[in-house]
């Protein structure tokens, strides 16, 4: 340890040292493992140093970038911890419409360097969330009706391959791997430095919330898919449902009380977006409106309050192709009894452009996909754990019928690691294949694996 410490711009942390606490501590506080070493790395050498040390040693290993992982798998028990938090460097070339990114980065530290001159890349809804993890995933959010995954906008990356080899994936290099860098989440390797391509986004948006009273969800729902098949590209509205927290534009009457939100950004000229509105706004009378123009940065932020740091999570997710009656009933009843006030269910909306990919181009497959549902438990007391939880799994068994069998990897808990295949598809055998070329001993092993192929074949 001593001598991987002078190979080192970063620091080795061992348990009670100072950094080792902020090493492995996540947003998600169900998961609380104590790694036996932490590497807080600085730099590529770092990151291959401390790959090296791992192999070498028979360490288990974990990597952390942002920290926002909900099945915890950034972080193990006992092993070596690489945590990429420090390396948080964007640099945007404005001429080229591209953006080099370090693997610690968060959306908000990607947003405010490229939102300087007026450029974006689709990226995810929580400023908070890790750029690698959910690059590594696929990455939707409120800009990838118009302009694609957050992986689909991925240009090349620096990656620490299993051996401790420095490569760069890109279309032209090793193009294998960057394949399967997209959407494979962290099977691969440790990625060092991403490039992305911009788009001109913003700085304004017209952004914000409709907030509905709950008795009319399964109304609003059935008109909110009549809007969603007719919405321009550059239109994205997600569905919440959840009690409202006390924002200041709501009634205090209506705080604490079951509501439906629909959350929304529209990604291009202001006339256009509020005539693209109209449909959604012809639904009926809000409790509250709070749509307008504004930084775009800023409205990445706006579920930040809701998504802290520090409390309990545990999440469940399918892929529709449509919301059917039968799932709108079922949706309705699991949100008029929500285990706790801070839980909710999102239902966000895909198609345009992410579906304009076949669904072979890349490691993510879900390009059918028109909505995901993301079944955001969460709670503060481990009292609660089990309701919670049962509640989730319960509302994750009854959508199941009108799901289409797939989903997003980045929104898999710990305890479904028999979805890995469900959430590859028939990229599965080809992801397998790689594994066993990049990582056949599967050193990457804690995240939502693949396997090597040649350990999943019958002994003989």
């Amino acid at each position: 340890m001593a001598a991987l410490q002078q190979t080192l711009r970063g620091s080795v942390c061992l348990p009670g040292e100072a950094g080792y606490d902020d090493a492995r501590t996540i947003w998600n506080a169900m998961i609380d493992r104590h790694p036996g070493m932490a590497v807080r790395c600085r730099g590529a050498a770092d990151i291959t140093n401390a790959v090296r040390f791992a192999r070498e040693h028979g360490l288990l290993l974990a990597v952390r970038g942002g920290g926002h992982n909900i099945a915890g798998n950034a972080v193990c028990e006992g092993g070596l911890l690489i945590d990429l938090s420090q390396m948080r460097s964007v640099r945007v070339d404005p001429t080229r419409r591209t953006a080099r990114v370090e693997p610690g980065a968060t959306l908000g530290d990607f947003d405010k360097e490229a939102q300087a001159f007026g450029l974006a890349t689709p990226l995810g809804i929580n400023s908070t969330t890790g750029v690698a993890g959910l690059t590594l995933g696929g990455g939707f959010g409120w800009l990838g009706r118009k302009f694609g995954l957050t992986a689909d906008n991925l240009i090349s990356a620096d990656v620490v391959t299993a051996d401790g080899k420095l490569l760069q994936a890109s279309a032209s290099d090793n193009s294998d791997l960057f394949w399967a860098l997209r959407g494979g989440g962290g099977n691969f390797g440790v990625v060092s430095s991403f490039e992305f391509r911009l788009h001109p986004v913003g700085p304004m948006v017209l952004s914000g919330l409709i907030v509905y009273p709950f008795a009319r969800a399964k109304e609003l729902l059935s008109g909110y898919r009549r809007v969603a098949a007719k919405a321009p590209d550059e239109l994205t509205v997600w569905v919440v449902l959840r009690q409202a927290p006390p924002l200041p534009f709501l009634p205090p009457e209506v705080h604490g009380k079951e509501v439906l939100v629909f959350a929304l950004c529209y990604a291009g000229d202001e006339g256009a977006g509020k005539s693209a509105l109209e449909p959604l706004r012809a639904l009926g009378e809000p409790i509250a409106e709070m749509i307008g123009m504004q930084p775009y940065a800023a409205w990445q932020t706006a579920f930040d309050p809701l998504l802290t740091p520090g409390a309990r999570n545990y999440w469940k997710s399918h892929n529709f192709l449509e919301l059917s009656d039968g799932l709108i009933d079922i949706l309705a009843s699991y949100a008029a009894r929500l285990p706790t006030p801070e839980c909710e269910i999102f239902i966000a909306q895909l198609a345009g452009a992410t579906s304009c990919v076949p669904l072979d181009a890349t490691a993510y497959p879900h390009r059918d996909a028109n909505f995901v549902m993301n079944v955001h438990t969460r709670w503060r007391e481990p009292a609660d754990d089990r309701r919670s939880i049962d509640w989730a799994r319960q509302l994750f068994a009854e959508t199941a019928p009108h799901a289409t069998g797939g989903v997003y990897v980045n929104f898999m808990p710990e305890d479904e690691s028999d979805r890995v295949s469900s959430a590859y598809g028939a990229n599965y055998a080809r992801l397998a294949a790689l594994k066993a070329k990049y990582d056949p001993d599967n050193l990457f092993r804690l995240n939502q694996n693949v396997r090597p192929a040649a350990a999943q074949r019958p002994a003989a």
